[in-house]
């Protein structure tokens, strides 16, 4: 039996709604500019000597800009793993295993990524 409530706020069995669904889409929709704005960069970059990439892609604009797109593309990463995982795998250990290693998995090419693109920008 549902009670009025759950079906206004959209909770599931899993009482998450829809919130990992919109998630996905947010992810999804921010990485089109997003994407768009990185090859553009990588366009404007292509070959031209090491000391100009290094410049522009140290230029503020430009390290938040991929540091966005890291963050959006991590995230969405994630998201689909996780549905692929949940849908695909079905040990009671194995599952669960699965799930913890996906989530370690993007953080560690988030941080890489992120620590990559920092210290371009803080010139280390």
């Amino acid at each position: 039996m549902r009670t009025p409530l759950h079906r206004v706020l959209g909770l599931g069995s899993a009482h998450s709604g829809t919130e990992h669904f919109w998630r996905q889409r947010l992810t999804g929709l921010a990485n089109v500019p997003l994407t768009i704005g990185f090859v553009i960069v990588v366009i404007a970059i292509a070959g031209r000597p090491y000391s100009e990439v290094v410049s522009v892609l140290s230029s503020p604009f430009v390290a938040i800009l991929l540091l966005l797109l890291v963050l959006s593309v991590v995230v969405h990463m994630r998201l689909g793993m996780q549905v692929v995982i949940e849908d695909y795998i079905h040990g009671a250990l194995t599952r669960p295993l699965a799930l913890i290693a996906n989530t370690f998995f993007a953080a560690v090419v988030g941080a890489g990524s992120a620590f990559a693109i920092l210290k371009l920008a803080f010139g280390g």
